[in-house]
C-alpha cells in the first residue's frame, strides 16, 4: 500500500465530501446553514486545504456521516466477536416445538 502525504489525504477527504454533498443535492450555502461552518471553510476543505478539526466534525455531522468514524478508526475496546451477531448464522434445520403435557415422566414409567 502506498503512503499518501498529508496534503494528499486532505485532497482525498475534500473530494469525497464534495462528491457526497453534490450527490445528496446539498449546496455549500445549505451546508453552511446546517453545520454553522462558513462557505469559505467548506470550499477550502473541498479544495484540499486544511481546516479546523471542529469544523470538519460539524460538516460530517450535518451530512449525517459522523457514524462512519467507526469505519475509519474501529473501537479497540470491542473484541472482533462483538461485531458478530448470533442471529446472522444460517439455520441448519427446523425443529418443531413439542407441546408439554405438564408432568414429566421417565422412559420406563407409564
Amino acid at each position: 500500500m502506498n503512503k499518501l502525504s498529508c496534503g494528499e489525504y486532505q485532497k482525498l477527504i475534500g473530494d469525497r465530501i464534495k462528491q457526497y454533498r453534490v450527490n445528496a443535492g446539498v449546496s455549500q450555502k445549505d451546508l453552511e446553514n446546517e453545520s454553522g461552518v462558513s462557505v469559505r471553510s467548506i470550499s477550502r476543505l473541498e479544495q484540499g486545504s486544511s481546516i479546523q478539526l471542529e469544523s470538519l466534525i460539524k460538516i460530517l455531522s450535518a451530512l449525517n456521516l459522523q457514524s462512519n468514524i467507526d469505519l475509519l478508526i474501529p473501537d479497540q475496546t470491542k473484541r472482533p466477536s462483538f461485531y458478530l451477531n448470533e442471529n446472522d448464522k444460517p439455520k441448519q434445520r427446523v425443529r418443531k416445538k413439542q407441546e408439554t403435557t405438564g408432568a414429566f415422566k421417565w422412559g420406563d414409567e407409564e
